[in-house]
């Protein structure tokens, strides 16, 4: 293995596709070629909202707000995202995303994980406005 890798997120394939439209993601981990870091791009349409959120069993998460707003659920909470904010998540905490009008667009860098991912998807339920 190098000691370097270059990827570009944008030149990978959107990972999601069909199974949300309206959300890409494109993840670099294996590209990359990285023993403990992983780094993927997603971005939301205007005004999308997750129907299913994820947690981990090993691993923390940090998400920078590239563009755009929004709101992210955490265990049933919902708190406001602005550009340049950075979100830590830890591992169990239960997470889904929703754009504003001008949609979302976040970097999202992951840290160990076991070899076979550890990633448990969920359904959420938004609170009413």
């Amino acid at each position: 293995m190098s000691s370097y890798t270059v990827v570009n997120l944008m030149e990978l394939e959107n990972a999601v596709g069909d199974r949300a439209p309206g959300i890409e993601g494109r993840f670099g981990r294996s590209h990359m070629q990285s023993r403990d870091l992983g780094v993927s791009h997603w971005r939301y349409e205007p005004n999308r909202r997750s129907a299913l959120g994820h947690s981990h069993g090993q691993q923390e998460e940090v998400y920078l707000v590239l563009g755009g707003s929004g709101n992210v659920l955490l265990d049933g909470e919902v708190t406001a995202l602005r550009e340049w904010d950075l979100l830590r998540v830890a591992p169990e905490v239960v997470r889904a995303f929703e754009a504003g009008p001008q949609g979302l667009e976040m970097v999202a860098v992951g840290g160990p994980r076991p070899e076979e991912g550890d990633g448990q998807m969920s359904e959420v339920e938004w609170p009413e406005e």
